[in-house]
């Protein structure tokens, strides 16, 4: 079995994302993180089939276009693979996915309420988090995308945004490098608890604007470091 095709960096990025949705509740025994190859972009890693927490630099694999590995490797993966890849294909800017089944975010994949940005850190929600519901390209199924076909209709739904709610399921969320996307993902479920409580006041809810939340997510780009520092030293010890 060869070792995939990225850069010792990026590989120990993946690990160490992968943890720290973990350490955050973001994950837990289900839901995964990928990045895109930086020697291969048409290439993606993610960990064989385990549970996010316990990931290790051992557990990587890489995966084809058609979103299965490479290399000869025969090991379990994720079920929902499809995911990554078919949102690799059509957004080339992605360099990092991750899906989750977020618990804050779920209420509003099954009902009206869109989930919006309430405060800064969620700011990159103002390009909308548009809701998928699998119904609607396959009637008979287990929620799960589990082949290409639901893959390419879940990038469809997501379409320039950066996250999208999956009905009854959790969300997906992308970023330009894994220290973005893991961002994202941790403040997509802050940011909708945050909306959950605002719901119980006394209302309208002043939402960011379109142009706070370009700003805002501009400005938040420039400081993922220091998140990312931190994140790290208390999930991986170190």
């Amino acid at each position: 079995m060869k070792k995939p095709a990225a850069s010792k960096q990026l590989v120990d990025d993946l690990v160490a994302g992968s943890r720290i949705l973990a350490h955050h509740g973001v994950l837990d025994a289900y839901g995964h993180i990928s990045v895109r190859s930086d020697k291969r972009p048409e290439h993606f890693l993610m960990s064989r089939s385990r549970a996010p927490a316990l990931m290790t630099v051992a557990d990587v694999m890489e995966l084809g276009p058609d979103s299965e590995a490479v290399g000869g490797d025969k090991r379990k993966g994720f079920i929902e693979r499809y995911i990554h890849g078919e949102v690799y294909r059509v957004r080339p800017e992605v360099m990092a996915v991750v899906h989750s089944h977020s618990p804050s975010v779920i209420p509003f994949g099954v009902t009206r309420t869109k989930l919006r940005p309430i405060y800064h850190m969620g700011s990159f929600l103002w390009s909308g988090a548009p809701v998928w519901d699998i119904r609607k390209v396959r009637e008979q199924n287990d929620l799960l995308v589990r082949d290409r076909p639901l893959g390419e209709a879940l990038a469809g739904a997501l379409g320039k945004c950066n996250c999208v709610l999956m009905r009854g399921h959790g969300m997906t969320v992308v970023g330009a490098s894994v220290q973005e996307a893991v961002f994202r993902a941790i403040y997509t479920e802050m940011n909708a608890r945050l909306q959950l409580q605002a719901m119980q006041l006394e209302g309208p809810i002043e939402f960011l604007t379109d142009e706070e939340g370009r700003r805002s997510t501009a400005a938040n780009a420039g400081t993922l470091e220091r998140p990312w520092e931190v994140w790290k030293k208390r999930a991986l010890g170190r």
